[in-house]
């Protein structure tokens, strides 16, 4: 559930106004009037990681959202580090805010908001995350500034807004790394409308995975479990760089195994990976950890049998609507998993589909309006 904190200023009057780019809200008080909305705010959007050197969900997933949101009327912008007459009432960040950039930004009158990435955090074992809960509660409270802002441990106390992809997510930002639970709001990513059509047709022999060729998304040991259980495995997707030892192992190993293992490398055309979802006899991702996995909730909204690592967003996210395989379980008790899913997978019920982009976006562009609303 999506919360939204905050409201008018005392003594201020607000109307609203419905437009075709959404809700613009008209807050009225002593001497002045401001128009909040789609229509009027300007969101500027930053992300550390060159999508040049990282292509992958992030990348997906900020580039649908701004799209979404301009559909809206909002108008959304790259940040210009060059660029000192560049302005904007909302700074949405995706990845942690280094806290001398969040004072900057306050200074300017501008609005913080962050979309939290707790993939790696969220996959690790109960006892390290709380090791590290400990850690924090005892340690921060007596560190001096200076040591609070190397290791930005006061950033999500500056945040105006924390998007969450999921509950669980949600507790980690709050429990651990104490944000304030009237700043959380959980919004999940969204899937383009192509992959919510309603278009039934057969499905095939082939299981299918689309992930960036990498050691932590496990397409090796995917390919070796197709090879094991027998089971046909189509996976799709490109890696970091083609020289990278573990994507040559990869390949090789593909080439090898060819009449259970297929991969011709990536699909740009969204029309056709949603067809191919559709014909699939079922998805599978086994990465060491996700957020919240776009390929999953795509194969989701082409009503595929999902086979995902058992952790704790998969379940957040699906919950008894797709089957689980253990993480770090050996080959033969994978492969044993993946045969088993190969088996029921014709009779197995398909998952809800997930949201749109363009309902994410008004569940965001809310979440800004709220805050520009407030004193």
């Amino acid at each position: 559930m999506v919360r939204s904190e905050g409201g008018p200023a005392k003594g201020s009057q607000t109307r609203c106004a419905l437009t075709n780019a959404g809700v613009n809200i008209l807050v009225e008080g002593p001497g002045r009037s401001v128009m909040v909305g789609p229509s009027s705010m300007k969101v500027l959007f930053e992300c550390h990681t060159p999508f040049m050197l990282a292509h992958g969900g992030a990348q997906v997933q900020i580039e649908q959202t701004m799209a979404a949101l301009r559909a809206l009327g909002v108008s959304v912008e790259p940040l210009r580090w060059w660029d000192e007459a560049q302005s904007g009432d909302v700074l949405h960040h995706f990845a942690r805010i280094p806290v001398h950039v969040q004072r900057l930004a306050h200074e300017k009158g501008m609005k913080l908001v962050m979309s939290a990435f707790m993939s790696g955090l969220g996959a690790r074992p109960g006892w390290q995350r709380l090791a590290q809960k400990l850690a924090l509660r005892a340690i921060k409270p007596a560190a001096p500034r200076r040591l609070r802002d190397l290791f930005d441990w006061d950033s999500y106390r500056l945040l105006d807004a924390i998007l969450a992809l999921t509950p669980y997510e949600a507790s980690l930002l709050t429990g651990i790394h104490g944000a304030p639970p009237s700043r959380v709001h959980v919004v999940p990513n969204g899937v383009e409308e192509v992959f919510l059509k309603r278009q039934p047709v057969p499905r095939g022999p082939w299981l299918v995975c689309t992930a960036t060729i990498t050691e932590q998304k496990e397409v090796l040991k995917l390919a070796q479990m197709a090879v094991q259980a027998e089971a046909p495995t189509w996976i799709i997707g490109r890696a970091y760089s083609e020289t990278d030892e573990y994507t040559r192992r990869f390949v090789e190993y593909a080439r090898q195994n060819a009449r259970l293992v297929r991969y011709e490398g990536p699909i740009s055309d969204r029309e056709r990976l949603a067809r191919i979802y559709r014909e699939a006899r079922g998805f599978v991702l086994l990465s060491q950890w996700e957020s919240l996995s776009l390929s999953a909730l795509e194969a989701a909204a082409c009503r595929c049998p999902l086979l995902l690592s058992d952790l704790p967003w998969a379940h957040d996210a699906f919950k008894g609507h797709a089957s689980y395989c253990p993480v770090g379980s050996s080959l033969p008790a994978s492969a044993a998993v993946l045969r088993r899913f190969y088996e029921a997978a014709p009779n197995l019920e398909p998952p809800a589909p997930p949201m749109s982009w363009r309902e994410v976006a008004r569940q965001i562009a809310g979440i800004y309006e709220s805050l520009l609303t407030r004193p």
